[in-house]
C-alpha cells in the first residue's frame, strides 16, 4: 500500500488577499504565525528561514513560485530527516478573494519519496503542523484587524 503524498487544508479568512499574501511573504508576517524569527528573500530561487526558537528548530526554505498575490510556492526539508538529505517537500499556498475575504488553500507534497520511518513520522508532524499553524494564521489575521 503506498504512502499518502500530500497533506490539503483550505481555510476561509475573513480578510483580504492582501493582508493574507503579506502574512505569508513577509519576515513580520511569518514570525507572527509561523515560526519566533523569520526571513525571506521573496523571489524564486530566494533563501527563507523560520526558527522555532522553543524547539530550537529551523526550517531553510526555498521560495520556488511567486505570484503576487495569488500563489506561493516553496520547497523545505521533512521534520526528522537529515540536515544532507536532498528529498524536499513541495508547499504551495494559494490565494482566491471571495466576497467575505479569501479562501487559502494550501498543499503540501513529496511525502511518498520519503523512507518508511520518515514518512511516517514527518507526515504525521506536518500534518499536525498545519492544523496547528493555520490557526496560529487565523488568530493573527484577526488580531490584526
Amino acid at each position: 500500500m503506498g504512502f499518502p503524498d500530500r497533506i490539503e487544508r483550505t481555510v476561509e479568512l475573513a480578510h483580504r488577499p492582501q493582508a493574507v499574501w503579506a502574512a505569508l511573504t513577509t519576515a513580520e508576517g511569518l514570525r507572527s504565525w509561523l515560526g519566533d524569527r523569520a526571513s525571506i528573500d521573496l523571489r524564486p530561487g530566494g533563501a527563507a528561514e523560520v526558527v522555532w526558537t522553543s524547539e530550537e528548530t529551523t526550517a531553510e526554505i526555498r521560495v520556488e513560485r511567486v505570484e503576487e498575490p495569488r500563489v506561493l510556492g516553496f520547497t523545505w526539508r521533512v521534520d526528522g530527516m537529515d540536515r544532507d538529505d536532498p528529498r524536499r517537500t513541495y508547499v504551495e499556498f494559494t490565494l482566491e478573494p471571495t466576497p467575505t475575504g479569501t479562501r487559502l488553500h494550501l498543499v503540501e507534497s513529496g511525502f511518498a519519496q520519503l523512507p518508511d520511518d520518515g514518512h511516517r513520522d514527518g507526515y504525521a508532524s506536518h500534518d499536525d503542523g498545519w492544523t496547528h499553524e493555520l490557526g496560529e494564521l487565523v488568530a493573527y489575521l484577526d488580531a490584526a484587524a
